[in-house]
């Protein structure tokens, strides 16, 4: 019986194969660790979003502005029978019937002012703006006979003209619309829909003026954040919109015109035109207004891949690094005299897994960059040290600072890379692959060490 444990334990002590199974078994055991550090990573990213949220619900959600639009009512008369007591028969008799059309401009001239700024709670920072918009335009001369609607049932003195925008709490200012000579103040109206409706009260002598074109104004300045959109509910729109912000991500149906973009570290401009041709709705509807957001356009004013996203990219590589790096300590074993015990590889398996660790809560408050150089310095310089103690071998060692180097700055590149991540990562390990296969074709792998 010992003779069988003293055979056993000379497998375990000098078989290839018993090596590379130990190694293998702590890589899957590193997992575990590992498993723990994601999670970790997630979380502080989730709870990074919640306060987000809740920095942007206090300030201003994204903003959708679509209007102005004329609300005219106008009744149509429909015959009814009406069952007479007295002469107990039914009479005819004409009910009328409330309905409303909404017209869109002919005309819509859009100048939009953003000023963005970061706002921060504790670790976490958020970009919101504030939006100066003017709006100028003007309504064609109103034609109800397409609708074939009777002009004498037009309800002029109950029409109101409307705004609807998606954000009514960030609105900062109290919006008024000139039509024509006279000024209007909207005020909002329930709706129980995404778009919330800021509405005028009656309009004064619109039966006369609306025989011809009618000239509109109006400014809104709205606090946001995110998003920033149109909808073009001119027959002509022309949007113009300038910011400060550096990142904008241009979004929605129409992106704007390459003529007039502008980008730079101070700022952005953008310029759109869109027609009626260009999307699916005419300049009326009749009774129903319906929900238009599915056809905005504007500006995301984006936060450049922040650390979390970029530490969560990281750690995707962590079983990479781990197997890679015990498997150098692997070869210098199988191709030496050098032993290497299974607690010093656990040890240096954890010492990989710091890594992860100290680049989460040090990215919280330095910038990725230095986090990923102060978390990558401190485990290299860490494990070179350990190297240096178990290996006793200065080339070995040498080995080992040179290829964790390697390493390190390979998954740097890879992160920072957007377009060519893929590329560049294949081909990385393509490399790396060809350099094992260099490096143990001495190595025996049918006999004991």
């Amino acid at each position: 019986m010992s003779i069988q444990k003293q055979k056993i334990g000379n497998w375990f002590r000098n078989s290839i194969s018993a090596k590379m199974l130990t190694v293998g078994f702590l890589i899957l055991i590193l997992l575990i660790p590992l498993g723990f550090i994601k999670d970790l990573i997630r979380e502080r990213g989730f709870r990074q979003t919640e306060v987000i949220q809740e920095i942007n619900s206090k300030w201003g959600t994204q903003v959708v502005l679509n209007g102005p639009i004329l609300k005219i009512p106008y009744n149509v008369y429909v015959e009814e029978k009406v069952f007479d007591e007295k002469t107990k028969t039914y009479l005819k008799s004409q009910k009328a019937v409330r309905h409303t059309a909404y017209f869109f401009p002919w005309e819509l001239n859009i100048n939009s002012i953003v000023d963005t700024k970061p706002l921060e709670r504790g670790i976490y920072e958020s970009a919101v703006f504030t939006a100066n918009t003017a709006m100028k335009g003007k309504f064609a001369k109103l034609n109800f006979s397409e609708s074939e609607i009777q002009e004498e049932n037009i309800l002029w003195d109950k029409a109101t003209v409307l705004i609807k925008t998606s954000n009514l709490k960030g609105i900062r200012n109290t919006v008024k619309i000139k039509l024509g000579e006279n000024k209007y103040t909207l005020k909002p109206k329930f709706d129980n829909t995404y778009m919330n409706i800021l509405e005028s009260g009656f309009l004064t002598d619109l039966e006369g003026v609306l025989k011809k074109p009618l000239d509109f104004e109006s400014e809104i300045t709205i606090n946001g954040s995110n998003t920033l959109q149109f909808i073009p509910i001119g027959k002509e729109t022309n949007v113009f919109m300038k910011s400060n912000w550096h990142s904008p991500s241009f979004n929605g149906n129409f992106l704007p015109d390459t003529e007039g973009k502008k980008i730079s570290n101070t700022g952005f401009e953008a310029k759109w035109k869109v027609l009626e041709t260009n999307r699916r709705f005419g300049q009326y509807f009749i009774d129903n207004l319906p929900d238009l957001s599915d056809f905005s356009f504007g500006t995301a004013f984006l936060v450049p891949v922040d650390d979390y996203q970029k530490t969560e990219r990281t750690s995707k590589y962590g079983l990479m690094i781990i197997g890679l790096t015990l498997l150098v300590f692997l070869l210098i074993q199988l191709s030496s005299k050098i032993s290497i015990h299974p607690f010093q590889y656990l040890m240096i398996g954890l010492a990989l897994t710091m890594f992860y660790t100290l680049l989460i809560s040090i990215s919280e408050h330095q910038n990725y960059l230095i986090a990923y150089l102060v978390s990558g310095i401190s485990v290299v310089t860490l494990i070179t040290v350990y190297s240096r103690s178990i290996l006793k071998n200065t080339k070995f060692t040498l080995l080992v600072l040179g290829s964790m180097f390697s390493l390190y700055t390979f998954i740097f590149v890879i992160i920072q890379l957007e377009d060519y991540a893929l590329l560049v990562g294949s081909i990385g390990l393509f490399i790396i692959l060809g350099i094992i296969m260099f490096t143990s074709r001495k190595i025996d792998w049918t006999g004991n060490q």
